[in-house]
């Protein structure tokens, strides 16, 4: 049971230790159940694949749903931290990788668990607690397969869905915005057919390594030609595989885009830019096949509840240990917007500060700190890492301040 901050300390540095990829999250899946059993919870594990559901009731009440991510990404750690991660992995196009917790849903995951355990020894509340540990965030699939498994059905439905991500900001800062806060992500796999033949011999070719770049050249225009100044939207191309060795040309390329919005109207017409753009370049180089567009992963946009988030504030504020800003709409992108829409339930979803505190301490103006914030490594990078100790208890505190001011 994680009765101290050591105790946490402990569990998170094990969870950072052993990532495991999304839809793989056994080892951690069990580390949680094992603990939320401990702590007196009715726990069920193998919901929607590899998440664990626990609840937790005291009289009549709100339901409150307090989620956390638990899945990791392919990246090879290069933090240098001696807790780091050496694990490796299948993933899901059946090559071996690298596996680090990149993003923070290792702190996420530890913080819940430490909040179960403060609002388990609090007796001073009732309703009812419905702790979710989510798997397979990064891959967009992990909220709505835990809704299709009957979440909700089997467990009840919540009256407030809350929860937080740790980011490259102070610990001691918590970020809440109403309205659009997370943006809606759309994962694209475009594939470019081409006709194969010798380096040496273009002509006799259609060069789908050609086609690609002009591909990828051409999309960069959506963003800076396309939508108004005023709209939010990044347009990412990630991975962009094509052939084997110099001299000869292959047959296909395989782009893999990543796509941010915040309103609805101006991703379909992203979309459909995206795919304008595609089909007419593969015209334009004389590809012999249509290209081949498909979604890997589509979540809308986290809209936090602006009642909800009035709640969240005055209970952060009463704590009087935070600074609560907000950040404005954040470009990255998260899935728990699905279990709040899937519940008719109003989400409060905020930003947890996880940097160092002194790292800012010579910044006095909001663009200085800014600064600072873009020379820190960013989720997803192979030299994130929060500060552990701070961070924890800062996250335990939120997601247990929050939680009270809903239950009675």
């Amino acid at each position: 049971m994680p009765a101290t901050l050591d105790d946490l300390v402990a569990i998170y540095e094990d969870l950072h230790r052993h990532p495991e990829l999304g839809r793989q999250e056994h080892r951690t899946a069990g580390i949680v159940a094992e603990q939320l059993r401990t702590l007196g919870y009715d726990v069920a594990t193998g919901v929607g694949g590899t998440g664990v559901v626990a609840t937790l009731t005291r009289g009549e009440g709100a339901t409150v749903l307090l989620r956390a991510d638990m899945d990791a990404l392919p990246v090879r750690e290069a933090t240098g931290l001696p807790y780091a991660s050496e694990a490796t992995a299948t993933g899901a196009d059946g090559t071996e990788t690298a596996v680090m917790h990149a993003c923070g849903h290792d702190m996420h995951t530890t913080c819940l668990l430490g909040a179960a355990a403060t609002l388990a020894a609090d007796t001073h509340w009732q309703g009812r607690l419905l702790l979710v540990f989510q798997p397979d965030e990064e891959g967009g699939g992990g909220a709505q397969a835990m809704v299709d498994d009957g979440l909700f059905a089997r467990f009840g439905t919540p009256d407030v869905v809350l929860g937080q991500h740790v980011a490259p900001v102070p610990v001691g800062v918590l970020g809440v915005r109403s309205g659009p806060a997370f943006a809606a992500s759309d994962a694209l796999r475009i594939t470019l057919h081409g006709a194969g033949g010798h380096g040496s011999r273009p002509e006799t070719t259609v060069d789908p390594v050609v086609l690609g770049a002009s591909v990828v050249q051409r999309l960069q225009t959506v963003v800076s030609r396309e939508v108004a100044a005023t709209e939010t939207v990044v347009l990412t191309v990630g991975s962009f595989h094509a052939g084997t060795v110099a001299n000869v040309i292959p047959d296909r390329a395989v782009l893999d885009l990543s796509i941010r919005t915040t309103d609805p109207d101006v991703r379909r017409r992203v979309l459909a830019a995206v795919e304008r753009i595609v089909r007419g370049e593969a015209a334009a180089a004389g590809a012999p096949r249509e290209p081949e567009i498909e979604t890997l992963n589509s979540f809308p946009a986290v809209v936090n509840d602006a009642a909800a988030c009035d709640r969240v504030r005055e209970a952060f504020a009463g704590e009087g240990r935070w600074v609560v800003v907000d950040p404005g709409p954040v470009t990255g992108s998260e899935d728990v917007g699905i279990l709040a829409d899937a519940a008719g339930a109003p989400c409060a979803y905020w930003l947890l500060g996880g940097a160092d505190p002194a790292l800012f301490a010579s910044a006095t103006s909001i663009d200085e700190i800014r600064r600072v914030v873009d020379g820190l490594p960013s989720n997803h990078s192979p030299r994130y890492a929060p500060l552990a100790g701070p961070t924890l208890e800062s996250g335990v505190a939120a997601l247990v301040a929050a939680a009270r001011s809903w239950l009675a």
